[in-house]
C-alpha cells in the first residue's frame, strides 16, 4: 500500500495505484493520479470521461462499455482510447477500484479490449 499527499489530504493507494477509498476522489487527486500513470495534464473532455464513467460505476457497480461512455458525452467513438491510450488508466484516474479478472489488452497498439484474465 502506498500513501501520497494531495492537496492537503493523505491519500492510500493500493499496490497497483488504485484509490484504497473511493470517497478520497476529487479533481486534484485525479489530477496526481494522471501524472502518476504519464499524463501530464487532464483536459475537459478526460475529466467528462472520467467523471461519467464515476457515475456509471456507481450505478452499476461495472464498467462501462467503452462506446457508450463516447455516445453517451457525445464524443468519437473511440474518445477513451484517444484520450487516455490505455482505459484502465482512465478508470485508474477516475479513482474507481480494481477490477478483478478483467484486462486490457491492445488490438493494435491504439485500442483495447477488455478480457478475463488471471
Amino acid at each position: 500500500m502506498t500513501e501520497i499527499e494531495c492537496a492537503g489530504k493523505k491519500i492510500q493507494l493500493d499496490d497497483d495505484g488504485f484509490l484504497v477509498n473511493q470517497d478520497d476522489w476529487d479533481k486534484n487527486v485525479a489530477r496526481e493520479l494522471a501524472r502518476r500513470e504519464g499524463v501530464a495534464a487532464l483536459d475537459d473532455e478526460q475529466f467528462e470521461i472520467i467523471e461519467f464513467m464515476r457515475k456509471y460505476y456507481r450505478k452499476n457497480q461495472a464498467f462501462p462499455i467503452l462506446n457508450y461512455v463516447c455516445k453517451n458525452i457525445h464524443e468519437p467513438r473511440n474518445c477513451v482510447n484517444e484520450e487516455f491510450i490505455n482505459p484502465m488508466k482512465a478508470w485508474k484516474i477516475a479513482g474507481l477500484p480494481k477490477l478483478d479478472l478483467v484486462e486490457f489488452v491492445a488490438v493494435d497498439g491504439k485500442h483495447y479490449m477488455m478480457q478475463e484474465c488471471c
